[in-house]
């Protein structure tokens, strides 16, 4: 398996939260019933899934090798792809901020969650479609094809001994709970 594989398999469960973290916000807005610590187990999935491990594997394994065969990170689709990380790390930490305040009982955050939501599932959905249309096939043609093994073994040292065992399957349950808590699952 490719790295890009991987990494497009890791998005395939990052819209699956997108998905319900935009249920979940409409359910707000509506007025319905629901768990106001979602947000936060949402924010918690983010932080730890989304940017702790993929975009981790992305910053330091892909994008690097890709500024070592000619895609530097500075400028170019590697630089709009980690100013996309950054912008995405504020928007969590607004989300994180007003889901606790709205867990603690202040309904005047709805609003900045809600917003903050829907803000976090655009900026994603148009970032993974740039990576698996057009970075991805990009890196699969300039890393040589003998290093890809150097590649997924950056991989599994993230997963493995950045992240630690077991994360990346806490994860996927959360991201599975996620989505039955929001009705799509």
């Amino acid at each position: 398996m490719q790295a890009t594989e991987i990494l497009m398999s890791e998005h395939r469960v990052i819209e699956r939260v997108i998905a319900a973290l935009e249920s979940a916000a409409n359910q707000l807005d509506e007025g319905q019933p629901l768990r106001p610590g979602f947000f936060l187990d949402a924010a918690d999935f983010i932080q730890g899934f989304a940017d702790g491990c993929h975009h981790r594997k992305e910053e330091g394994v892909l994008f690097k090798m890709l500024g070592d065969h000619g895609l530097p990170a500075q400028g170019g689709p590697v630089g709009v792809m980690l100013a996309e990380h950054a912008q995405a790390r504020q928007i969590t930490a607004v989300l994180r901020s007003a889901a606790q305040s709205l867990e603690a009982g202040d309904a005047s955050a709805r609003p900045d969650v809600t917003r903050s939501a829907r803000a976090y599932a655009a900026l994603l959905r148009q970032h993974i479609l740039k990576e698996d249309t057009i970075l991805f096939p990009a890196a699969d043609r300039v890393i040589p094809a003998e290093l890809h093994a150097a590649v997924l073994d950056g991989f599994e040292h993230v997963e493995h001994e950045e992240t630690g065992e077991g994360v990346h399957e806490k994860y996927l349950a959360l991201a599975q709970s996620l989505e039955v808590e929001a009705g799509l699952g």
